[in-house]
């Protein structure tokens, strides 16, 4: 199903100029009746490091049973940021209980926004889930297409004292390509690091999403939470990130060279709902 939709992406792609003021499909694609394979679950479960029931769905699970659907929206014509190199630069998951294989989900996704970005223009995609019509999940995630801004950088924030760290995880050249065959997310970007230089990058990248399951995956996650991550910089692959966490906030950075400080990857939180 998603091979189609990339190849619809990847051909739109030249043809795309994106901008802030430009307008937003209205559809909202969705399914019903959709329950998580168990196989491709522990799957997934098993490369983000999950060490949650079997039957129980990580608290990032439902992005990737939603994907598809965000696939189907990012490649229509009326979606005004081109597919091929947009980069996720955040999330924030809200969770009211836990979801297992057994329920039934209604997913739908739409665009609610367009942003100016200083590297170019941002979407924001939301997914929602619901199960026997009652709202069980919501994710609001951004996508950076890069072009040329008129925008100068953006002002230096405090980096604040870094969090302790906790684990230090080497991460292998393929980690783009398992994860993209556990999520169905096969932006070249993540891939090779051949089909990575040609959209601007070194070497292939990981997943912003995987990096933030690895994280969670280190927390007891409640059954009603909610998380939420910036990805600040690429995770070049193969390599090697620290994981560090103080209570509810965790970051991935990894280490500088010569006078270079570390580089911040990933900031979030994880905090019950009240």
């Amino acid at each position: 199903m998603l091979a189609p939709l990339l190849l619809r992406g990847a051909i739109l792609s030249p043809f795309k100029r994106p901008r802030p003021d430009a307008g937003l499909p209205g559809s909202r694609p969705s399914v019903r009746g959709l329950r998580a394979d168990a196989g491709r679950l522990a799957d997934y479960s098993r490369l983000c490091g999950y060490r949650t029931a079997p039957h129980v769905l990580p608290l990032t699970y439902p992005h990737v049973l939603g994907f598809p659907l965000a696939m189907r929206l990012m490649t229509t014509r009326a979606f005004p940021l081109p597919l091929l190199g947009l980069v996720h630069t955040s999330i924030e998951i809200t969770q009211h209980r836990a979801l297992t294989t057994a329920d039934a989900l209604e997913l739908s996704v739409h665009a609610s926004k367009l942003s100016p970005h200083r590297r170019g223009t941002e979407a924001t995609l939301v997914t929602e889930a619901r199960v026997d019509g009652t709202p069980v999940w919501t994710s609001s995630s951004t996508y950076l297409a890069r072009h040329r801004t008129s925008a100068g950088p953006s002002p230096q924030q405090p980096a604040g004292d870094p969090l302790p760290a906790l684990a230090e995880w080497p991460l292998p050249g393929d980690l783009g390509r398992r994860y993209g065959a556990a999520s169905g997310d096969r932006n070249p970007i993540h891939l090779h690091p051949v089909t990575a230089r040609l959209l601007g990058f070194p070497r292939a990248i990981a997943h912003g999403m995987w990096t933030v399951a690895r994280c969670l995956a280190e927390y007891d996650v409640p059954e009603a939470a909610h998380a939420q991550a910036e990805f600040k910089a690429p995770v070049l692959l193969p390599g090697t990130v620290t994981y560090a966490a103080d209570g509810p906030d965790f970051q991935l950075r990894s280490r500088g060279t010569g006078s270079r400080g570390d580089a911040i990857h990933l900031t979030g939180s994880l905090r019950p709902l009240p």
